[in-house]
């Protein structure tokens, strides 16, 4: 026992030395976040909303998704896609990859201790003439070991670990934008379905009363009320309803698939939605703040200066390769020939061997490796600074949308009524014979058209609130 307790002393005490010189700052520049290059409030102007920029409510950046979707069956298939979709998954695992590389890199600050147990026979001939007779050499020995430990005297190591760690957070950043993608995508997806079938719907409402208007022209044309004409026109009126229920009926089949395939799994029929006059109020409102509040805070901004923050701190390792590197190689503990002596004081051994290495001439090799480093980071800033001002632009387009998007639902709502009551009109004319049937034909593809148009508007609008809930940075 006092053997080791002597071989532990006399390991842990340089040990201890050794991690206090490996503890020094490092060589990196200090991060300063670049400005970002964008104006300080929303544009402004016919198509905003005067109190965009002076709304002060919870921003959506701090709005759980369950609380912005507020529509049983979306946040269902959300919650599903959240646990099935592949490419939240990938991005999950390589949030896990670059975890473990952080730790591997950070693992290099400190000595790796191993434990050693060996045994060496050997057999020795016997020397010329019969000098020296044949022996057989045992040797026995055990102990501990640190094997090419690297003194970061100048930070090189640090500023790795620092790079590993960084990128190790970038990654977690583009896991949350990732994941507010696959939300919004989810969202807009669902909605698309809902707009589809009720256009589907319409279409086949629209084809039984176009075929009970057919019918009833046809047996007037038989009877010689009604001319020819009448009874083409009606056809077609038929026809171009069955053209767009095939058309609709194959988006709707496209529009689940792609549901299914961003949800990861089959989606149940019970949570699909029947039409989108359904899920108008499916979304809450959204305040868009500031753009300072805003922007910095989205994960994909937070991943571009993550990695903008790891290739400064490479930086500290290419300026720190222009100084000595010093490497230690140790072991401590005990040999002998024979088994039984080896833990006796006689048998202690040691051995210390440091090493410094000093670049004198490298071709320039070090002074190209600093100057790509430096580069590195100035194409980080640039980019980020790009991701900024692709952010302000998205929110900004998305807000100019949500300025007038109101004003078209209220326009394309009273057109979608007046033109519903110029048909019944119409109609009553044409069943009174003072207006030809071209009159009612007309009226019908007017109010045809403009009901159709309501649902775009519609699924436009709500769309606009998912594109808000996305570029101003979701929520978790």
């Amino acid at each position: 026992m006092k053997q080791m307790k002597r071989m532990t002393t006399a390991f842990c005490v340089p040990l201890g030395a050794l991690l206090c010189l490996g503890g020094c700052a490092t060589m990196a520049p200090k991060y300063t976040r670049p400005a970002a290059p964008v104006p300080a409030a929303w544009p402004s102007g016919p198509s905003y909303k005067g109190e965009v920029a002076k709304q002060t409510q919870r921003q959506l950046a701090d709005t759980p998704w369950r609380e912005f979707f507020v529509d049983p069956h979306l946040r269902q298939l959300i919650a599903l896609a959240l646990d099935n979709n592949r490419d939240l998954r990938v991005a999950a695992l390589n949030v896990e990859r670059f975890r473990a590389q952080y730790q591997i890199q950070r693992s290099d600050l400190f000595p790796k201790v191993d434990a050693t147990a060996a045994g060496n026979f050997q057999r020795m001939p016997a020397g010329e003439f019969g000098s020296n007779p044949a022996a057989t050499i045992n040797f026995y020995s055990v102990g501990l070991g640190v094997a090419s430990y690297e003194l970061d005297l100048f930070g090189r190591v640090r500023s790795l670990k620092d790079q590993a760690l960084e990128q190790y957070l970038a990654t977690g950043q583009a896991r949350a934008s990732v994941q507010i993608s696959l939300v919004s995508q989810v969202a807009v997806g669902y909605l698309t379905l809902a707009a589809d079938r009720e256009r589907l719907q319409l279409s086949k409402d629209t084809l039984a009363s176009q075929e009970a208007s057919y019918q009833l022209t046809r047996r007037r044309f038989e009877a010689g009320v009604s001319s020819a004409l009448d009874l083409h026109q009606a056809q077609t009126s038929v026809d171009t309803a069955r053209v767009d229920i095939a058309r609709y009926t194959t988006l709707v089949a496209q529009d689940e698939n792609a549901l299914n395939l961003v949800v990861g799994s089959k989606v149940e029929a019970d949570l699909l939605p029947r039409k989108l006059s359904e899920t108008l109020n499916a979304l809450r409102d959204v305040a868009p703040g500031l753009p300072s509040d805003v922007l910095l805070r989205r994960p994909d901004i937070l991943q571009a200066e993550g990695e903008l923050k790891a290739l400064n701190a490479n930086i500290g390792a290419a300026r720190a390769a222009f100084f000595p590197r010093i490497t230690l190689v140790s072991s401590v503990g005990f040999g002998s020939s024979e088994l039984s002596g080896l833990f006796k004081g006689s048998a202690f051994a040691w051995n210390f061997a440091p090493q410094i290495s000093l670049p004198i001439f490298d071709a320039g090799s070090n002074l190209a490796n600093l100057k790509a480093a430096e580069v590195d980071r100035d194409i980080a800033v640039a980019q980020y600074e790009k991701a900024i001002q692709t952010a302000f632009r998205e929110v900004a387009d998305a807000l100019a949308q949500l300025g007038t998007i109101d004003s078209q639902v209220a326009a394309q709502q009273s057109l979608t009524d007046a033109t519903s009551e110029s048909y019944r009109l119409s109609q009553a004319r044409y069943d009174k014979g003072v207006d030809s049937y071209l009159v009612v034909l007309d009226s019908q593809r007017s109010l045809y058209s403009a009901q159709q148009n309501l649902i775009t508007v519609r699924l436009a609008r709500l769309a606009n609130q998912v594109t808000l809930y996305k570029v101003l940075g979701g929520g978790a």
